[in-house]
């Protein structure tokens, strides 16, 4: 059967490679043709080879209401109701995904919910629940191509909070440290192969590393996870890191001043050809072994909630202090200009968590 009538098969996969990820539930339903290309690896590896894979940022934001007086203001309420938002930073344009049957209750997501992206998958795990605030394992995973939800396997050793959370961008999703529900500091981390809903143990890190950040370096295919703190320093961030190697599947030395100084490391970010961070007002990147600023941060930003790395750019989102609107910034890394992006109204919420997806 053709793949499209009338036209060669190389030609028709040239028009499918095209299609815009919004589309793929569309296309994946129209024909079991259609649906088996795209599902097939190598149609997602012509994607990527040709150009034609769409870069898309997707955050945890918190909803936000419009002051009744014409105001806008960000309601910095006790219990923000948080959904899915998602960023095309091609085109500009910003949409929410539906969320998960079981909180369609009005409540939002969990807070301090971890999400991570693998291959046409997004990976939302853990946080509180809003209602309860108990803590929870559970695991969702909403699929792009066929634009449904499935529930995984819980993360396993009970409730984890402020864990490390990142991916190969492939198949398999890793976390690391955060606290227990007794806010014991944790050293433990997991890996979760997402096609095959499967939780393996990693050995254990040298240290307990709560709210520290976890970063996938793919081109070397070692996990590094950086900063946190014991439980006995409880907030007093660390400077070290420590790094996994999936082929060997050990960790090697802690590094002790991998930081230039204490600092949370939330905006730690792997651009391919360099880390970057944002430390202080300032943008910095790691080159060799001595952290370098590449950038002042807008002015209009003290508040940093997220930043993303793609192509010679990176992407900061954040605002100008608690509760006030978030808003978004683009840095040309070879000119060293920030470009203001346009952000609508109802995305201007705070950001929780975040990650980007290649589809």
């Amino acid at each position: 059967m053709e793949l499209i009538s009338g036209l060669p098969e190389d030609v028709a996969r040239d028009c499918l490679i095209r299609v815009s990820y919004e589309q793929f539930p569309a296309v994946t339903a129209a024909c079991k043709g259609w649906n088996t290309e795209i599902q097939s690896p190598e149609f997602r590896r012509r994607r990527r080879v040709t150009g034609n894979t769409q870069k898309i940022l997707v955050t945890a934001q918190a909803r936000f209401d419009s002051d009744t007086c014409g105001g806008l203001l960000v309601k910095a309420t006790t219990n923000p109701v948080y959904r899915l938002s998602v960023f095309e930073p091609e085109t500009g344009n910003w949409s929410e995904l539906t969320m998960p049957p079981e909180f369609d209750s009005g409540s939002g997501l969990p807070m301090f919910c971890q999400i991570a992206g693998v291959g046409y998958e997004l990976v939302v795990m853990g946080g509180w629940d809003p209602e309860s605030w108990k803590a929870s394992n559970s695991v969702f995973i909403y699929n792009f191509l066929s634009a449904t939800w499935r529930r995984g396997a819980d993360m396993p050793g009970g409730p984890r909070t402020f864990f490390a959370c990142t991916s190969d961008q492939d198949r398999t999703v890793y976390v690391a440290g955060g606290h227990d529900e007794e806010k014991n500091a944790l050293k433990s981390a997991l890996a979760y192969d997402v096609a095959n809903d499967e939780w393996v143990p990693l050995p254990d890190m040298a240290r307990e590393r709560d709210e520290c950040k976890a970063v996938f370096r793919g081109g070397a295919g070692k996990l590094r996870v950086v900063g946190g703190y014991c439980t006995e320093m409880q907030g007093r961030f660390e400077r070290s890191a420590e790094e996994f190697d999936v082929d060997t599947w050990q960790w090697g030395p802690v590094e002790e001043e991998f930081l230039d100084c204490g600092t949370c490391p939330r905006t730690c970010l792997d651009g391919g050809d360099a880390m970057y961070m944002c430390r202080g007002g300032d943008v910095v990147a790691l080159q060799g072994n001595t952290w370098q600023t590449v950038a002042k941060v807008p002015s209009e930003i003290r508040n940093v909630a997220c930043m993303g790395a793609w192509e010679r750019s990176l992407l900061l989102i954040g605002s100008s202090g608690f509760g006030e609107p978030h808003m978004g910034f683009l840095l040309d890394l070879k000119s060293g200009k920030w470009a203001k992006l346009v952000s609508p109204q109802d995305y201007t919420g705070h950001v929780q968590s975040y990650c980007l997806l290649e589809i």
